[in-house]
């Protein structure tokens, strides 16, 4: 059977996207399972909290609800500025002629057809482009989220013009900020997968190696390995099995 340059391709890259995927499978297992053994389950309680004690204790705390949620608005807004930059300096690569990627292809690993060619950019295109929907997205909730916390807790009825009371409940406003810090989240991940994809311009090899030195990489990042904050947290999840956590 002849060997074709297009098999890398076909073997190479499907396995970097199921390391990939699969890590993340296993992180979201994790995430709903034993929450506190993670960073995003152990960070979704605590935003849970310090909403919480930030609508409490409002008339002194709320600058600070402020500058928190607008410092987090403005790195949603580096990473979907930087999604739609690289789209755009895709767009135009796709645009132009191919001339610029030819002196490519003597050290080009797999196959470098135009079809293939194309496959690529429009692959990483797709991906840049769902990860700046999603801070967008994260952004919006983000937005409603610095205005809520800071609404009155005890209005009167005249406020709503005779509709009656109507109170903004911390538990609201979290599961706001849960959703704006998991579209956070997944436009994060879908901008470390686009890497190595954007490696596959040079080769399927690259690939798949970056992808398999991201995954422990990854892994370090977002488990818990301290012992005594295992046990702790351990506590505090059978006392509040109730609450809900999103990666």
């Amino acid at each position: 059977m002849e060997w074709r340059k297009w098999y890398l391709d076909a073997v190479l890259v499907p396995c970097a996207l199921l390391v990939m995927f699969s890590y993340h499978i296993y992180l979201w297992y994790k995430v709903r399972t034993e929450p506190f053994s993670t960073i995003v389950g152990t960070n979704s309680r605590a935003r849970r909290s310090w909403v919480a004690a930030i609508m409490k204790d409002n008339e002194k705390k709320n600058i600070l609800a402020v500058q928190t949620l607008r410092n987090t608005i403005m790195g949603a807004t580096l990473m979907a500025t930087t999604c739609i930059l690289l789209c755009a300096g895709l767009a135009a690569v796709l645009s132009s002629t191919y001339s610029i990627k030819k002196p490519l292809n003597d050290a080009v690993f797999g196959s470098h057809g135009d079809f293939t060619v194309a496959l690529k950019y429009v692959t990483i295109l797709t991906i840049f482009l769902f990860a700046f929907f999603s801070h967008s997205l994260s952004i919006r909730f983000i937005n409603q989220v610095n205005i809520l916390i800071n609404s009155p807790q005890d209005p009167s009825s005249d406020d709503f013009g005779g509709i009656g009371s109507f109170v903004t409940t911390p538990e609201y406003v979290s599961e706001l900020l849960e959703k704006a810090f998991l579209l956070n989240t997944v436009g994060n991940r879908l901008f470390y997968m686009g890497l190595p994809l954007m490696l596959w311009i040079f080769g399927p090899v690259l690939v798949f190696l970056s992808s398999a030195l991201m995954v422990p990489v990854l892994y370090n990042l977002d488990f818990v390995f301290s012992s005594s904050n295992k046990e702790k947290c351990k506590v505090d999840c059978h006392g509040d099995s109730d609450d809900h956590f999103s990666p």
